[in-house]
């Protein structure tokens, strides 16, 4: 278990608990429980995503001096350990969500799929421009969508805001590989940054932030999520500003993962505010 990211799987819970509490009708003790089976569920597949990318990666990981002292392999673990814990998290995750429901199940399967494309070897479209970043584009739309799809069916209101997700997360992956350009230049791996440049990979994941900040004032002014939201606006400057500053210190690995923590705390910050909003108006009806 010391091989899993938690830290990377607990971010990603977000999304889906804010789907299901967007869609949510009532609060019930029964849904409640399915909402508890719902994020379990998402633990373990997010976990299988995140140990099938290192499993399949150990090779550069291990060539990586910034990588190998956190690979599974620098805590003695096997590959054949790793595999079979990632085949074991992929059927527990898969086996709660059907419980929660047949859409949450085969959205999860979806998931899976892609993050089989992403990492799988002889597929391993990590290394293909633009295509890896249409993956986390569409990853960040289903992940949203499989808690949005345990409590309502799927309809324009669950595609335009799982579209803010699926920006956050291709914004957010090219900025990652702005961060490890260096890496995945010495392990031969063509990421967005490595084809077109840091800067330019860094600049696009600045644009589509942007665009989701754009994205949420306009889903709020509109009252597809919580009106109190209009207000992400007043945090954009935050993140221009971190970003600028990221940018002026040469786009090294530190000052770029300061600017993902950053970004990181104010996304958070917009996820609390939709949910707490969110959960006093239910209370209210």
């Amino acid at each position: 278990m010391s091989s899993i990211r938690f830290d990377e799987v607990c971010a990603l819970q977000g999304a889906p608990l804010i789907g299901a509490i967007l869609s949510i009708s009532a609060l019930t003790i029964t849904n409640t429980l399915e909402v508890a089976i719902l994020v379990a569920g998402n633990f373990c597949l997010v976990s299988h995503v995140f140990l099938f990318n290192d499993w399949s990666g150990i090779g550069g990981d291990l060539n990586d001096p910034r990588r190998a002292p956190r690979t599974f392999a620098a805590k003695g673990l096997s590959r054949s350990e790793v595999g079979y814990l990632t085949l074991s998290l992929l059927a527990l995750g898969l086996l709660l969500l059907r419980v929660v429901g047949a859409t949450p199940f085969c959205i999860g399967l979806a998931i899976a799929g892609l993050s089989a494309l992403y990492s799988a070897p002889g597929l391993h479209l990590k290394g293909t421009p633009l295509f890896n970043s249409g993956l986390h584009l569409a990853g960040g739309m289903l992940h949203f969508l499989l808690g949005y799809a345990a409590f309502s069916a799927i309809d324009a209101r669950g595609l335009l805001v799982g579209c803010f997700f699926g920006l956050v997360f291709s914004a957010g992956h090219f900025t990652h590989e702005a961060r490890d350009h260096d890496g995945d230049t010495l392990n031969g791996i063509r990421t967005n940054a490595v084809a077109f440049g840091r800067t330019q990979s860094f600049i696009a994941g600045l644009v589509l932030f942007t665009a989701t900040y754009a994205l949420l004032v306009a889903l709020a002014a509109s009252g597809l999520v919580p009106g109190v939201l209009t207000v992400a606006a007043l945090l954009y400057p935050l993140h221009l500003v971190a970003s600028l500053r990221a940018l002026r210190a040469g786009l090294t690995f530190e000052s770029l993962v300061g600017l993902q923590r950053c970004y990181r705390a104010l996304y958070a910050i917009i996820g609390i505010v939709m949910v707490v909003a969110t959960l006093t108006s239910l209370s209210r009806s």
